[in-house]
């Protein structure tokens, strides 16, 4: 009786391990709040302010790996005090986003755990500044129309829904002029739905 359970068991363990080798293909929508946050060179302290992200993920994978490029629409905020004169500049950013991350996961039976990293390349559809009146265009800044950065990250699959927390660190300068060597950094959380 006892090599009847040994050999079920040791055929289960084997359709387990098959199917984390079989490459697999699964497309999502997702959506969430991101937590923006300017890293500049002590001219301005920067404000967190809440925005929102949402769009596609794919993913593709075998033997515990994974490749997840993504594309969504990113709105991002901040508010940027001068240390100067206290004059505050709110900054919304409109954006494509395509972070390119690779993972790894962990788990069974529909539940499972990702970690994952990666680039990500930021085309800025819409930018807008907002300041006080005795601002004018003095604490003005030109922003360029492209950012990298990178991110880290972890993940919670329950079947069909995921849930992410990621930070995303600035690898370039926003900033054409106005503030010196000027970051965007945030935090996001989002929860996803798998349609493939």
């Amino acid at each position: 009786m006892k090599s009847f359970y040994l050999t079920i068991a040791c055929l289960f363990a084997g359709f387990y391990a098959s199917a984390q080798v079989l490459p697999t293909f699964q497309l999502g929508l997702k959506a969430g709040a991101n937590f923006s946050k300017f890293d500049s060179e002590n001219t301005f302290s920067s404000e967190n302010r809440t925005g929102f992200y949402g769009g596609l993920w794919a993913r593709v994978g075998a033997a515990g790996v994974y490749f997840q490029p993504e594309l969504y629409i990113s709105g991002k905020k901040a508010n940027l005090v001068s240390d100067a004169t206290g004059e505050i500049n709110r900054v919304r950013f409109t954006s494509l986003d395509v972070p390119l991350l690779i993972g790894t996961k962990f788990g069974a039976a529909g539940i499972g755990l990702r970690l994952n990293t990666g680039p990500m390349f930021s085309l800025i559809l819409d930018e807008n500044q907002s300041f006080g009146q005795a601002a004018g265009n003095v604490f003005k800044a030109d922003f360029k129309d492209q950012a990298l950065a990178w991110q880290f990250g972890a993940g919670l699959d329950i079947k069909k829904i995921s849930f992410d927390a990621r930070y995303e660190l600035g690898l370039s300068k926003i900033n054409k002029s106005g503030y010196p060597g000027t970051k965007l950094n945030l935090f996001t959380v989002g929860i996803g739905y798998r349609i493939l």
